[in-house]
């Protein structure tokens, strides 16, 4: 389960930079994940929670708000820009399979709402 040694390390992230802004709680942490990491985004909650407790009162019950970003490609054939799911990437104008990943592969923390 991978998604434990994400949650870990954007508490790693977190948590320094609450201490740095003086924080007396970490109140929200924000995330922007892409299909394609298939990252599962009901484990990630579910370890939040018991990694926050385990990790103290700085960031014990913070809440994690997690933007799902879908895929989008461009064909390098003919250019087309587009929506797809995880399997499906070819180009839906021309049927090209050469295309290059736009986003999706997004693992980030956005924002980190403290309460000072």
């Amino acid at each position: 389960m991978h998604e434990y040694s994400i949650v870990q390390g954007i508490l790693d992230a977190v948590i320094p930079s609450a201490q740095q802004a003086n924080a007396n709680r970490v109140l929200a942490v924000r995330l922007r994940i892409g299909d394609m990491t298939e990252v599962v985004t009901e484990s990630l909650m579910f370890l939040w929670d018991i990694a926050c407790e385990e990790r103290g009162e700085l960031v014990e019950g913070a809440e994690l708000v997690v933007e799902e970003v879908k895929p989008r490609s461009a064909c390098v054939v003919c250019g087309t820009e587009f929506e797809h799911d995880r399997l499906h990437v070819r180009c839906p104008k021309c049927g090209s399979a050469q295309t290059l990943l736009l986003q999706g592969r997004e693992l980030e923390i956005t924002a980190i709402d403290v309460d000072v």
